[in-house]
């Protein structure tokens, strides 16, 4: 990045690199950060490639300001650069759920919790859209949640079924010390009391998360 504000960037460590981006974590103004930057997808048009970044862009910024306003667990954003593909947000320190899950030194209630998490999440109005262990934070007992390059804003209810799926797969592939462990979390999905929150929408997406695992199982 070339922009004055990014020459007080200073780089650590590479956190993750990967096909949609490279995420690094440094230090802004002195403050903790993480830089993401999304790579281009060279299979497409360079104008069509950059529109597209942009609007993806501009959709994990909205999110990531809503979530914030509302004092949501996740990173906040601190500078956005659309022309150089990136942006600048806040560290959420710990482990992630991934590594805490496979030390086995977890807490029961830590599914629970993030059941209600992610109620919490979508009666917002937004889906995650890549809810892994790698994209949950735990620091010090309480759970954040990361990355929301492929987040939606006023989702349908497929899109909240979705988030349980992902989640499913990957602690079914990646947890298999954990084998009750997608109930735990919808479990605690249903016992959530969220502001606002309405039980029955609540109960449609734990059965669409059902009706989804039904037609993978199908297909599969």
């Amino acid at each position: 990045m070339e922009c004055t504000e990014i020459h007080i960037w200073k780089p650590e460590i590479v956190l993750h690199e990967g096909a949609e981006a490279i995420v690094t974590a440094g230090s802004w103004l002195g403050r903790k950060a993480v830089l993401k930057y999304r790579r281009p997808r060279r299979y497409r048009h360079p104008d069509l490639d950059r529109r597209l970044t942009r609007q993806r862009m501009a959709v994990e910024a909205r999110v990531l300001s809503r979530l914030s306003a509302a004092g949501f667990p996740s990173p906040s954003l601190m500078l956005m650069e659309p022309d150089q593909s990136t942006m600048l947000l806040s560290r959420i320190e710990g482990k992630t759920l991934y590594d805490v899950l496979k030390s086995e030194e977890y807490s029961e209630d830590i599914l629970h919790s993030l059941g209600g998490l992610v109620r919490r999440l979508h009666e917002m109005g937004i889906s995650h859209g890549d809810l892994t262990t790698h994209n949950i934070m735990v620091s010090e007992d309480n759970l954040h949640l990361i990355d929301f390059g492929l987040s939606r804003q006023s989702p349908e209810l497929e899109h909240f079924g979705l988030d349980l799926q992902v989640l499913r797969e990957c602690l079914g592939s990646s947890h298999t010390n954990i084998p009750d462990a997608i109930e735990r979390v919808c479990q605690g999905y249903m016992d959530s009391e969220c502001q606002n929150s309405d039980s029955e929408s609540a109960i449609n997406v734990i059965e669409r998360f059902h009706k989804i695992v039904g037609r993978v199982r199908y297909h599969g």
